[in-house]
């Protein structure tokens, strides 16, 4: 794709190997795959548990190295960069984590979480900071007080609410979402939905989706990949892979998803 922002290619992450007095069998958690994430859109990447997904997102955040493979943003490849090209990196690409409360620190306020950020890049200061987050809390549906609460005040909602205004509070260019709804009640499950699809279209980003729910995926994604055992079994527009999937596990997936043929996406 011409305007794509994320180019994945022939990737592949293996477990295990030669140990010492004994061989241990080697385990592909993503075997060869091969993705573009074109600007402003979203790509959902569905599977059952151990298909590689997250795995997949992982080597995106450059929390895992990979084996073999090459992943490009903006045409940088991501695992050759240093110094100011990688801090460059971590402020363009965000992530959104499935449970905020593992990934925030329950002596700060959530004042602290969203500013740090800001801190870490130079961005502003004190005052500007603290204006900025309380202007994002508001935007993402959260009281301006919500500020100076620490995350065992809130809901798992609200937590998840905190965590995307953190994602985006650097302006980034790419978001990064790993099954950020699966933890929470189906209705607040829907508001989070709809709060991260405006919010990534309010502000143009680009995104990757892993989740293993499939009426998920349909709901915010242009783009659907659908993985099996670490490779990509169907990939594509995602009307195309609703509306005639080609290969049977894809088609089992749907099948077992109630009332699919109602299922619509976001708008």
């Amino acid at each position: 794709m011409s305007d794509a922002v994320i180019e994945i290619r022939n990737l592949t992450k293996s477990f295990g190997g030669t140990a010492l007095f004994r061989r241990e069998s080697t385990f592909r958690a993503t075997d060869d795959v091969t993705l573009s994430v074109t600007r402003g859109k979203t790509l959902g990447v569905v599977g059952e548990s151990g298909s590689g997904k997250s795995t997949l997102l992982r080597m995106v955040l450059r929390l895992i190295k990979p084996t073999s493979g090459t992943i490009e943003v903006d045409g940088q490849d991501i695992w050759s960069l240093k110094g100011r090209d990688l801090k460059a990196f971590r402020r363009k690409v965000q992530p959104i984590f499935q449970n905020p409360a593992s990934s925030f620190n329950p002596r700060q306020s959530i004042g602290q979480i969203l500013t740090a950020p800001l801190e870490v890049h130079g961005i502003g200061d004190r005052e500007s900071r603290r204006a900025k987050a309380e202007a994002l809390l508001e935007r993402v549906g959260l009281p301006r007080d919500a500020i100076d609460r620490h995350p065992h005040q809130l809901s798992g909602g609200q937590k998840q609410r905190v965590a995307i205004a953190r994602a985006v509070i650097l302006q980034p260019e790419v978001v990064l979402a790993d099954e950020p709804t699966s933890a929470l009640d189906v209705s607040v499950q829907a508001q989070v939905l709809e709060l991260f699809d405006a919010t990534r279209r309010e502000m143009g980003l680009t995104a990757i989706f892993v989740s293993h729910n499939l009426a998920v995926i349909r709901q915010i994604s242009d783009q659907i990949a659908v993985m099996r055992h670490g490779k990509v079994v169907e990939y594509g527009e995602a009307e195309q892979v609703f509306g005639d999937p080609h290969n049977h596990y894809t088609k089992t997936l749907i099948a077992a998803v109630p009332d699919h043929r109602n299922l619509r996406r976001v708008s």
